[in-house]
């Protein structure tokens, strides 16, 4: 693979799990811990909220849960020199179509080597066009099924979701906006665009500045130290870009009139659309630059000024989709949306205590999510550690496992009311457990009686028909310790779509049934998405937010779940973590 000075943290991941995938070609067997290090390398990078490069110069990427000191000098040496010998080395000998085809769903290191041995593919679309003329049905060990499900990944990866995740260009245009205000000239400065909507994935970075010197202002933005080049600088406007080939847009607009470039780039385009029809049944017209009435244009410093010529209440910007919000700002019926300060604990988790799972187990102690948790005043959390691996082990072997965590868990809740000076004042002891394809839960029955209770999800078999996968989730969700739908499509960001569910059906049964569905908080899934939020609440079913930490620090991905749930019309009555620890401790009996 290609390597450069400058390679985004995508890139990165894409280069380690490629080095993975070149020892499990090399001796699977024997570089296992190589490969799982290098996987788990990966998977930390792609979701880091800074750029990895920026991290190394700060000489802290062996602080990165998951980089180790090895892989960090590996990286090093990329971002000083453009190269890696181990890489090179590592990688030599293996065609460079081996690793663009992995990245394609369904493709592992082993068929992506016989595609490309076999057959001389050389690229995606020369798999393609093979995969059509019949050529990958006649390799032994593939058949027609198989060559119809990697025409069916090339089709997705083609429909995939293109953006930067949320937390990703929030740190970035966070970085912009601390340079712009090191500028005198510069009296207000806001992000804008999907990053301001808070939209699970945004493309170019667009940033609003109120300034009566628009000239000084777009010189010292230019000089944005990261910046590789200026793409277009104007009267009033500019675009630099960025590593990563992230393009940064910038605008300047007088104080008087800032509330509406405020609000016209905020979009989106559809509300935007309505709000103009809306204003015209008024004799109105919007712009950037104001209002104009009976041909006059009226500036405004601010949006709720702005809205309030129209008629309507301030508009919050997750709403602005045009999905009902601009009648409901006529009537004052907007709702008050959920916000950080109301969650009071973090009902998904997972902890270093070795459970045996056959996911990933986490990395920090319970004593230090205890801590953590309290640093962000919660009152409680719930350790939902994956299930045993049920191919590895007895029964009895799963029970004892389940029997000695729990033995933990009980003293570490002993250690928090005795010992503990912590707002965290109870840990419950749950699990995230597998939905295998039929519906069954992957413990054993008893194994239930070691819970509080259990998260449900599913890792596996994403393709079956919507009603086998709704009558799948139901079954799961059937059991009286089951209360949590966790990450519901399964969806990963820019990697896979979600399952088919009837969410209609979900729904129903989740709200006879006294069920809660998640929505997870991890930069990837942003899942439930905001739509499905929207219908949930509009059912009455309740929500929860996890963060799905397998860090400490990770917990502090929650305000990208309340993201979701805003956007989703949430308050903070539809989502159970913002109930003190004895309502929901009833909730979750």
């Amino acid at each position: 693979m290609k390597t450069k000075k400058d390679m985004n943290n995508l890139e990165i991941a894409e280069l380690l799990r490629a080095a993975a995938a070149s020892y499990q070609l090399l001796n699977a067997d024997k570089n296992k811990f190589r490969i799982i290090a290098y996987e788990k390398a990966a998977d930390a990078i792609e979701h880091l909220s800074s750029e990895a490069k920026d991290v190394w110069d700060e000489g802290k990427l062996e602080d990165v849960p998951g980089v180790g000191p090895s892989i960090a000098l590996h990286l090093g040496e990329i971002f000083k020199n453009g190269k890696s010998k181990h890489f090179e080395e590592l990688m030599k000998g293996f065609p460079a179509a081996i690793f663009e085809l992995m990245a394609l769903p369904r493709i592992g290191a082993k068929t992506a080597f016989r595609l490309v041995n076999e057959l001389g593919i050389e690229s995606v679309p020369a798999l393609e066009k093979a995969a059509k003329a019949g050529k990958i049905a006649t390799i032994p060990g593939f058949g027609v099924e198989s060559e119809a499900e990697i025409l069916k990944g090339i089709e997705e990866s083609k429909n995939r979701e293109k953006g930067l995740l949320l937390p990703y260009a929030t740190e970035i245009a966070s970085s912009v906006i601390a340079w712009l205000k090191t500028c005198p000239q510069v009296k207000i400065v806001d992000p804008l665009g999907s990053l301001r909507r808070k939209a699970s994935t945004v493309g170019d970075i667009d940033i609003a500045v109120a300034s009566n010197e628009p000239g000084v202002v777009l010189e010292h933005f230019v000089a944005f130290p990261k910046a590789k080049r200026t793409l277009e600088k104007g009267k009033t406007t500019a675009s630099i870009l960025l590593p990563g080939e992230v393009q940064v847009d910038l605008m300047v607009q007088p104080q008087e009139a800032y509330g509406a470039l405020l609000q016209h780039f905020t979009g989106s385009k559809h509300h935007n659309i309505a709000l103009r029809e809306y204003a015209l049944k008024n004799d109105l017209s919007l712009s950037e630059y104001g209002i104009k009435e009976a041909g006059k244009l009226k500036k405004y410093a601010t949006e709720e000024l702005f809205y309030q010529k129209l008629g309507l209440e301030w508009i919050p910007p997750e709403l602005r989709e045009d999905s009902g919000e601009i009648e409901a700002a006529k009537n004052n019926a907007l709702p008050k949306l959920i916000e950080i300060t109301d969650v009071k604990g973090d009902l998904q988790m997972h902890t270093n205590f070795d459970i045996e799972t056959s996911h990933d187990i986490g990395e920090s102690p319970m004593e230090e999510l205890v801590e953590r948790g309290g640093e962000l005043g919660y009152q409680y959390l719930a350790f939902t550690d994956h299930n045993p691996s049920k191919s590895k082990h007895t029964e009895n072997e799963i029970l004892n496992i389940l029997k000695a965590r729990q033995a933990h868990i009980d003293n570490l809740n002993y250690s928090i009311v005795k010992h503990m000076k912590s707002s965290v004042k109870k840990v419950f002891n749950s699990l995230e457990i597998d939905i295998l394809p039929t519906g069954e839960l992957a413990i054993p029955e008893k194994g239930f009686d070691f819970l509080d209770f259990a998260l449900v999800s599913i890792h596996s078999s994403f393709d079956l028909t919507r009603a086998n996968m709704t009558k799948r989730v139901i079954s799961a969700l059937s059991h009286p310790k089951s209360k949590i739908f966790a990450h519901p499509t399964a969806r990963k960001l820019g990697v896979r779509e979600g399952v088919e569910l009837n969410w209609s059906e979900i729904f129903d049964f989740c709200l006879k049934n006294n069920k809660f569905i998640e929505i997870n908080a991890d930069p990837m899934r942003l899942d439930l998405p905001d739509i499905l939020v929207r219908e949930a609440i509009q059912k009455g079913v309740k929500l929860t937010l996890g963060t799905d930490s397998h860090h400490k620090d990770s917990l502090l991905n929650m305000p990208w779940g309340v993201s979701v749930a805003r956007r989703g019309w949430a308050q903070s009555s539809d989502i159970i973590n913002c109930l003190n620890l004895n309502e929901i401790e009833k909730m979750l009996k």
